[in-house]
Parts: C-alpha cells; sequence; structure tokens
C-alpha cells in the first residue's frame, strides 16, 4: 500500500496534489468536486488590494455622478464607503466551510499597512495558511532590484509578526538570483515557497492595434524551471518547496517529488483536462511507485536533487555547453529540418 501522504507547512496532507488559485475554485461543486477527485488542499483565489482600490474608484465615480445637479439638492447618495475586502472573506469562510480538506487563502497587497491588515482579516477567517503573492512588474528605470528585494522582505517580516499561521510565499521567477532571494526570506520563518507564479502579459493585436491580455494557460515545458530550482533548493532550506507551473501529469508531479519538491500545485490542467484529472494524476503516481518499489514519497523525493546526483554539472550552465556539443541530437528530433 502506497503511501503518499505529506506534510506542508506544518500540515499533514493526505498527498501531494493542491488546487493552486484560480476562478476554478470560487465556485462550491467545483470544490468538492475537487475533494472528491483528491485533492489535499486548496488555495481560494487570490485577494487583490489592486482590485479593491479600483471597485472603490469606480463606486466613487459612479455616486457622484449626480453631484449638484439641482440647487436643492448636492448629492443624491448619502456617504458610502467601500466594503473593502468583506466580499472576500465571506466567500472565503464559505469556501473553507463547504469542504474538509485544507483550505489555504491567497493575498497581493501594495501597501505595507494593508499587507498586514489583510493577513490578519484572513487568519481569523480560520484558513489553514496563507500564501503571499510577492511579485514586482518591471514599470520604473529608477528602482533597482536590491530595492524590491529589500521591500519584499519588509514586508514578509511584517506579515510574520501579524499572523501566527503558516505562511508561503508564491514567487516570481524574475529575480536575478533567486536562490539568494529564497535564502534571505527562508531566514524569517516563511513555511513553504511556491514555484513560481504565472504572470498575465500583454499581446498586441495588429488589427485593432491595441494590447490585450488574453488568459494563457501554462503548458508542460513551463514546468523546467522550477523543477531546476527544486533541485537546488533541496535539503538547502528549512521551508517546504511547492512546485506550481506546467504540472499536468502524475510524471510531472514523480518528476518535481524526484528533484526535490514536497508537494505541487496545479491549475492548468483541470482547465484542459477537467477536475477529475486529479485522480488520474494520483493513479499515475501510485503506479510508478509500485513499478519502482517504493512505498512513500520520501524514499525518493530529492534523488534527483543537485545534492544527491552524481553529476556536479547537471545544475550548472556547464550543462548547457555540454547541450550545444551535441547538437546533432536535435536533427534527430526534428528530422525536416
Amino acid at each position: 500500500m502506497t503511501d503518499l501522504s505529506v506534510n506542508y507547512m506544518g500540515i499533514k496532507l493526505k498527498n501531494p496534489i493542491i488546487v493552486g488559485a484560480c476562478n476554478l475554485v470560487t465556485e462550491i461543486d467545483n470544490l468538492k468536486r475537487m475533494e472528491e477527485a483528491g485533492a489535499a488542499a486548496i488555495v481560494y483565489k487570490s485577494l487583490f488590494e489592486e482590485q479593491i482600490q479600483l471597485e472603490s474608484l469606480q463606486m466613487s465615480e459612479e455616486m457622484e455622478e449626480f453631484t449638484e445637479r439641482n440647487a436643492e439638492m448636492i448629492s443624491m447618495f448619502p456617504d458610502v464607503e467601500h466594503a473593502g475586502p468583506t466580499e472576500y472573506l465571506m466567500e472565503l469562510k464559505k469556501a473553507r466551510d463547504s469542504v474538509s480538506i485544507p483550505m489555504f487563502a491567497s493575498l497581493n497587497a501594495i501597501e505595507m499597512e494593508t499587507w498586514e491588515e489583510y493577513a490578519k482579516k484572513i487568519e481569523e477567517v480560520g484558513v489553514a495558511g496563507i500564501e503571499l503573492n510577492l511579485y514586482y512588474v518591471p514599470s520604473d528605470f529608477e528602482i533597482m532590484g536590491k530595492a524590491i528585494v529589500s521591500e519584499q522582505l519588509d514586508i514578509l517580516s511584517a506579515v510574520r509578526k501579524a499572523v501566527k499561521i503558516p505562511i508561503a510565499v508564491k514567487l516570481s521567477p524574475y529575480y536575478t538570483n533567486p536562490l539568494y532571494v529564497i535564502k534571505e526570506m527562508d531566514k524569517l520563518g516563511v513555511n513553504a515557497f511556491v514555484l513560481f507564479n504565472r504572470l498575465f502579459q500583454p499581446e498586441i493585436d495588429i488589427d485593432r492595434e491595441e494590447l490585450h491580455f488574453p488568459y494563457n494557460l501554462s503548458n508542460s515545458d513551463d514546468n523546467r524551471f522550477p523543477l531546476r530550482v527544486a533541485g537546488m533548493l533541496y535539503n538547502n532550506i528549512n521551508a517546504n518547496i511547492c512546485s506550481s507551473r506546467g504540472v499536468f501529469t502524475g510524471e510531472d508531479v514523480v518528476a518535481m517529488i524526484l528533484a526535490g519538491a514536497d508537494c505541487v500545485q496545479v491549475v492548468s490542467t483541470l482547465y484542459r483536462n477537467k477536475i477529475e484529472q486529479i485522480s488520474a494524476i494520483l493513479t499515475d503516481i501510485e503506479r510508478w511507485m509500485n513499478n519502482k518499489g517504493y512505498k512513500k514519497l520520501e524514499d525518493f523525493r530529492g534523488k534527483m536533487s543537485r545534492k544527491n546526483i552524481q553529476d556536479p554539472f547537471a545544475y550548472r550552465r556547464a550543462q548547457y555547453v555540454d547541450i550545444l556539443m551535441k547538437s546533432e541530437q536535435i536533427f534527430k528530433k526534428y528530422p525536416t529540418i
């Protein structure tokens, strides 16, 4: 009998499959299907401070549209403030109560005070932990990378002091040295790192000559960088490692665990193959483990990490040079070139 259980952020999960934050989790029926299919935990859709600010601004503009339209009435509406994160917190609580597996929240704020305030409110809902989305979209030529990392470390330190529940950090891959950033965050008591966030990138409609932001799902090749980083992090940090992006099959999960990940997050495969794909993934993992004679995930976790493999160059640039020197292999794979 194979044991797929893992310890993630101090919480025992029945297997390594976590549903990542996405629109699918906002429907109670979907949450129940995820649990029935075998998901070990779910990350609820992110709370974005930026979205709340935009909604507040829109509401204010709509209420002021008829201001001072006649001499006897300055405003048609009483002074009303946007409810802030209240609606999100209510939906989060409903989601948490609808399933018996652990429910994590996801947060992306802007101001330091908001990070702390929203994290505290999320903790009060009773979730198992909170996932902080830390990323920076380059838009300012004057800000140095060091300043961005320093600000993120300050945010993390403040949230760590503000709440008692476990904290995971979901990172962008766009750091000069993600290993350094992760190591510094690990020192602050992060419980897990999620590798990595998938940012929406713009495309240009050349007919309309305008920007648009399509909802692009990840593909299987997207798991290569998370796998590489997981393989380098294994046994070098205290926090758990959760690989995200490009995880579609049981084979993808096995590869991540061999590299050193504790668990994975899945999203795109649920959109492409339906929620029940979770069950197929678990079946594939168990089949592979039985064929290999492994009884539990720890039997092979990190077996192919940088620490445990004999090839000292497998996770270094020297491997890139080796691939170039064997370029004839590409002609075998693509004989029509």
